[in-house]
């Protein structure tokens, strides 16, 4: 009877264990995600920050440890981090994008494409881009969880909150522009 009663015990611990074991951020590369996207398109979505960024490093610790943030992005999304002072080149959508060295640090090409808002980068930076490849969506500055999954649940829907104060204060959505066709309009 108390083998029963402990095996019974341990069974159901075990299966506790199972149900309450977190999911893990599925992160790509830039080279992965091309070559996936063009399998399964979906939105992309970009986590500009840097090594030396407080807020960032408070986002990676919260916002993308938050389960219902977790389930959304890997269901639903291609999730890719870039360190804006990344040094090696990355290859994207058939150019090569650099570090440029200013002073003591610099920034990488691609972080100023896709975090330059009002003539300015802003760590952290978080694009989202369309299944065309086109940016749908710049926020600048900390995003909560419970405030990721609002935006990442209306852009799966294209549910437009225009009244949102979160949209009003640090969403600027930008005309949509083929993302290629957007470099090349930045004399890049």
């Amino acid at each position: 009877m108390k083998i029963i009663l402990l095996l019974t015990i341990f069974l159901a611990s075990f299966t506790a264990n199972a149900q309450t074991k977190n999911a893990q951020l599925k992160i790509y590369t830039f080279k992965e995600v091309e070559k996936i996207h063009q399998q399964k398109s979906k939105p992309i979505v970009i986590f500009i920050h840097t090594d030396w960024c407080k807020i960032c490093f408070g986002m990676k610790k919260t916002t993308f440890q938050n389960q219902e943030v977790i389930k959304l992005l890997n269901n639903n999304f291609y999730f890719v981090k870039l360190n804006g002072e990344e040094k090696k080149d990355i290859i994207f959508l058939g150019r090569t994008f650099m570090y440029k060295p200013s002073g003591n640090s610099g920034t990488h090409e691609l972080a100023e494409e896709l975090a330059y808002i009002n003539e300015k980068i802003s760590y952290p930076t978080t694009t989202i881009l369309s299944t065309n490849l086109e940016i749908d969506l710049q926020v600048s500055n900390y995003i909560s969880g419970k405030n990721m999954s609002v935006i990442l649940r209306k852009l799966m829907f294209h549910i437009p909150d225009t009244a949102s104060p979160l949209a009003k204060r640090k969403i600027q959505i930008k005309s949509i522009h083929n993302t290629s066709n957007y470099l090349n309009m930045r004399g890049h």
